[in-house]
């Protein structure tokens, strides 16, 4: 089978070739263009993830690398490549684009729209009419913050949370009117919050919660308050606002692409089919700031609202409030189309301060095996 997959360089991305690595088959990475060495970050983040040695080795042969622009009309490709491209595969995995929760609007539009536009021009323009995987997020719900939200659902009624949410709503509605348009099937899988706690790597992709990690830090370096040596009473404060008893689902990534591979499998129902990828247990808003407590020299408070006596420490964290509004969440995902489909659980790994803090802090240096005394010299 041959398979095709945009971000394959990404935080989901990488988890998503490693999986397809362990099928049988051919996979062509469109990677960006300007993106440098992508066999290496490919190969650094197998190694440090504890992949075979033999997928490791079998890279050469089972994976090729075609640069591409996917903001570009044909990708940037002459046309008769692009149309040799159309021709080969038969599944076609569109992970790549923008994260940034803080991004304008035009921009990620050009990554996310633009971006999700091209692979389905490429899905159309061949032969084989490969099956779509496009990867979404649940949080094309918009600013809703409390109830439940179905799989089917897709509408702006509540408006977004940043522009980010936008411009992966719009997406999606995309690839309904080309599934409609093209009568094809395409499968829409939407990740939570995805995390890991495979220890951060300066060669591989940052995840969310490591964003907000940097965040704080540069906002306590801002006031010069980032002493990890004072005392808690001497911390600053930050009044957050959010819910005392809000929640997120965070998925690990690992297997959110174990998920999504094994919905790949079952047969399409000819139009869209939405899964929500999710924990089936939520992660307390109290926890996420006690890992900002352990990570840096703060305190947190959660309020109802934003006080009108910011403090210079507050106002440094104001610079980022695409982060904020989730502190206020409520809602939950309802995934009976992915229960029924594969059962329950889809994740058995415990999300919690523990886990979370592993995907965040480096992991120690290796320790030298002991000498024998009668080796030593």
């Amino acid at each position: 089978m041959n398979i095709a997959l945009t971000g394959a360089t990404g935080f989901l991305g990488l988890r998503l070739l490693r999986c397809l690595l362990e099928r049988d088959g051919t996979l062509t990475l469109l990677t960006h263009a300007a993106s440098a060495d992508p066999f290496g970050r490919i190969t650094r983040f197998l190694e440090v993830s504890g992949a075979p040695e033999r997928m490791i080795a079998e890279l050469p042969t089972r994976v090729r690398v075609v640069p591409t622009d996917l903001s570009r009309p044909l990708m940037g490709l002459p046309a008769d490549r692009f149309r040799e491209l159309a021709d080969r595969f038969d599944a076609l995995w569109h992970c790549a684009g923008s994260i940034n929760l803080e991004g304008d609007l035009a921009s990620l539009r050009r990554v996310n729209v633009e971006g999700t536009r091209a692979v389905l021009e490429l899905a159309a323009a061949g032969g084989r009419r490969p099956v779509v995987h496009h990867v979404s997020t649940a949080f094309v719900a918009g600013a809703r913050r409390e109830g439940v939200i179905y799989e089917d659902e897709l509408d702006d009624a509540h408006g977004f949370e940043n522009a980010y949410e936008r411009s992966k709503y719009e997406a999606e509605t995309l690839v309904h009117a080309w599934s409609r348009a093209h009568r094809r099937p395409v499968i829409v899988l939407r990740p939570s919050i995805l995390v890991t706690n495979l220890p951060p790597h300066p060669e591989l992709p940052r995840h969310p919660l490591q964003v907000l990690d940097h965040l704080v830090g540069d906002a306590l370096r801002a006031v010069g308050l980032a002493d990890p040596g004072r005392a808690r009473s001497e911390r600053p404060v930050a009044r957050l606002v959010g819910r005392r008893y809000g929640h997120l689902n965070m998925m690990p990534v690992e297997d959110a692409a174990k998920v999504m591979l094994r919905l790949a499998d079952r047969e399409p129902s000819g139009r869209v089919d939405t899964y929500h990828v999710v924990h089936e247990h939520d992660v307390p808003v109290a926890a996420i700031t006690e890992l900002m407590e352990r990570l840096a020299p703060l305190r947190t408070r959660l309020v109802e609202r934003r006080p009108d006596d910011v403090s210079a420490f507050e106002a440094s964290m104001d610079f980022y409030p695409g982060i904020t509004p989730y502190l206020s969440h409520l809602r939950r995902y309802d995934d009976t189309r992915v229960r029924t489909a594969l059962g329950t659980p889809r994740s058995v790994t415990r999300v919690d301060l523990d886990y979370l803090l592993s995907g965040l802090r480096p992991a120690p240096p290796a320790r030298a095996e002991a000498v024998p005394a009668r080796q030593r010299h």
